[in-house]
Order: structure tokens, then sequence, then C-alpha cells
């Protein structure tokens, strides 16, 4: 992860995204290397730079000001404030915007065409610009001017239907995801359409906008769910923690808590019977298909756990992993994080702040999830930590030309 060598270093992104979905696209692309330069607002920042608790800790393990939450998606970047809203603004987003093969945002459609930067006006300065929107709804349709968020989109797209228990058990009702996941795989999907259009322009030469709605991303996340549906014209509906096609596919409860067990085909359930030493479940009429194990998935599940509630989780973990039948420990975050697994896999990744970086909140250290990319020629990098708000701003603009009497007139005047 701290190899110099990526796959990206000669692309440079500008990037007028915030909070989630395009700042996670612009991470993957800082990830791998291209030179992504974040633009806030003056004083402000990106909103989740707010966004908490949690926040980060100082030295001695105090709360300081800055959220967690931005450092989720913003690590690698170098951080530039700028007030768009101001002609001298606007002037400097299009001079970096001149030297930039993409450019990434998220405001209302038509919010950046008051000021100049919106794609028609961009590409006129540099043809080659890559110019990718994220918004709620995209670009045409009868809801394209309505904001939209995560959880909206979880809502209108369905996916909260189908996440839950059924109204008739304890807990009943939608449920929304416990992470934003709509906004994470927008930024997944946006970040695949740039590299696409990277590719694209090495053939025809020029950029291209890419229209990306979260609702578009919540109803391609159905996947089977959608298809089914399509195709039957059946209503998928809430089944907790069981499996609209597969059996046994569920959480099961031990002697000390629950168990994930995930049984994809009759190989494996065979096994498990074995396991289990109740061999001839496998060669129940009501068992023997998959198809048939979903139709009495109530009767298998009472059999199982009459079983599986005589010895604590761990002892089914170890067994059924020696047998091969997919099964595993329900964690907590905390316990997912210790998993040697996740160890090995060095997921953790972890910053120290220069001395020069240091906040006056002395924050030393940000941990970060780190990319799950793995190339092995050109892997992830790991080269800078998340930006205190503002920290790159000299910088970058000192890239552009702009000499001390500038700098310093743009300040006075609260443009940067």
């Amino acid at each position: 992860m701290t190899t110099p060598q990526a796959a990206l270093p000669h692309l440079k992104v500008l990037d007028l995204s915030r909070v989630l979905a395009g700042p996670w696209a612009t991470q993957m692309l800082a990830d791998l290397g291209a030179d992504v330069i974040k633009v806030e607002r003056p004083g402000a920042g990106d909103d989740t730079r707010a966004w908490g608790p949690p926040f980060l800790q100082d030295a001695d393990g105090n709360d300081t000001t800055a959220a967690t939450y931005f450092t989720c998606c913003n690590r690698n970047k170098r951080a530039i404030t700028v007030d768009i809203a101001h002609p001298d603004g606007q002037a400097l987003i299009r001079r970096l915007a001149a030297q930039s093969d993409v450019l990434v945002e998220n405001f209302k459609v038509g919010g950046l065409k008051a000021y100049g930067l919106d794609f028609e006006s961009l590409k006129v300065i540099n043809p080659r610009l890559i110019y990718c929107s994220v918004t709620g709804f995209g670009h045409s349709g009868p809801c394209a001017e309505r904001a939209g968020y995560d959880l909206m989109m979880q809502a209108m797209s369905g996916l909260m239907s189908i996440t839950g228990h059924a109204d008739e058990q304890p807990g009943g009702g939608p449920l929304r995801m416990g992470v934003a996941l709509i906004d994470v795989l927008t930024g997944l999907y946006a970040c695949s359409a740039i590299l696409a259009a990277v590719e694209a322009r090495h053939q025809t030469g020029v950029g291209q906008h890419i229209d990306m709605a979260l609702l578009d991303v919540a109803m391609a996340a159905l996947a089977n769910q959608g298809a089914g549906y399509l195709n039957t014209g059946k209503v998928p509906q809430r089944q907790g923690n069981t499996h609209p096609s597969l059996a046994p596919y569920q959480t099961l409860a031990t002697l000390d808590g629950q168990m994930l067990l995930a049984v994809g085909n009759d190989g494996q359930f065979s096994r498990l019977c074995t396991a289990l030493d109740q061999p001839a479940w496998a060669q129940d009429v009501r068992f023997v298909s998959n198809a048939l194990r979903v139709q009495h998935r109530a009767e298998l599940a009472a059999l199982l756990e009459g079983v599986t509630r005589t010895q604590p989780t761990v002892h089914w973990v170890t067994l059924l992993e020696d047998k091969a039948v997919p099964c595993g420990p329900i964690n907590t975050v905390a316990q997912a994080f210790a998993e040697p697994q996740v160890s090995a896999r060095n997921l953790i990744a972890k910053q120290s702040l220069a001395q020069s970086q240091k906040s006056p909140d002395a924050i030393q250290e940000i941990v970060t999830v780190a990319s799950p990319l793995r190339l092995q020629g050109t892997p992830p990098v790991l080269h800078r930590p998340p930006p205190r708000l503002g920290e790159h701003t000299l910088e970058v603009l000192a890239d552009l030309g702009l000499g001390v009497a500038e700098l310093t007139r743009l300040r006075q005047l609260h443009v940067i």
C-alpha cells in the first residue's frame, strides 16, 4: 500500500463534490494515484467535516471538532478552498478545469451553469475534460430538479421494503441499511464510468458528460430481487435474515448467540447434515433440493436450531469450516476489525500527520479502511491523510502561476 508506483498518476481530477458518493469515487481515483484536488467552501468545507459524533481524538483520547465521517472518503487528496459564487473564484475553477482530465460534481441539476462551470461551458476551454455529475435523480425525467439523498433512494427504490423483518414479526417493518450504501455504490459506478470515459478518450480524443443518479444505482442494486419482480410480477417481501431463493441461508440461534449459515448447493447441505450427525436430513423428501428446502424453510430452520442451540457459536464455526460449509460469526464492527483475515489483508490503514500538518486539535494519526483493490503491478498508494480544510490552497494555486500579491488579494476578498 506504500509503493510509489500507481496506476493513474497521469490523471488530474478536480473534485467539486461533497458528502459521500462523489468523494467516494474521487478517493478511489486518488488511491490509484490520480492527483485529486478537492475544492471546498472557505470557512466551512465539506458538510461531513462536522457530521459527528464520532469525532477524531487527540493524543490524550479526547474528542476534537473533526468528524470521522470526512476521513472515510477523502484521503490522498489535496484540499483547497475557493468561493465559486465569486467571479474570481469561478475564474480559478476554470483555470484548474483547463488543466484537468476529470471533474466530479454533485450540485443540483443546473446548479453550476449560473457560474459558467457546467459541462457545456467547460468543454469549450478543455474538450478533453471528462465531466461527471452525481445527482439524486439524474439530468432527465420529472424528478431531475429534486434534491436526493441516500435514505430517500433506499425508500423510493424498494430496497427498504425488502430489508428488515416481516410486519407480523417482532421488530417488523422496513429498515434502512446500516451505511449509506447507495452513495457508496454510486461512487463505485461513477469511478467505473470515469475510467471507461478515459479509455474512450484514447480513441476519440475528447471527453464527455457522465450523468450518474442515485436512484438509477439504487434500482440496479435490486439485483436478483429486481430481476425476480420484472420476470414474474411477484413483489418481493421482507423476510428478515433469510434468503428468497436459498435455504438454509440465514442466521441460526446457538448456545451463546447467533451464527450465520450460507448453504448454496446440495453438496454443502449434505455435508452440513453429516456434521450435525443428522445425515438423514439430506435424504428427507422435504429437503433433497434447494427449491424444496426453500418451500419448507421454517421446518428446516426449526430442526437446525434444535441442534445449533446446544453448542456455542465458535464450536459450530470451527466444525463447519472444517467441512467446507460456509458459515461464520455475526461480528460487531470491533470484532470484524479484530479478525486475523482483516489483519492479514492489511485492511486497516494508519496515516501519521507530519508536524506541519497537525491541527490545533493535535490529531496525530488518522485511521481508515484501506482500499480493497489489489493490483499486483500498480497497487493503491497511501501518500496523504485526509486533508485539513484548505491545506493545499497556496500550493495548488502557486502551481497555476499565481503570485504572492494575487494570492493576498484573493484572500482579502475571501475568495480563498
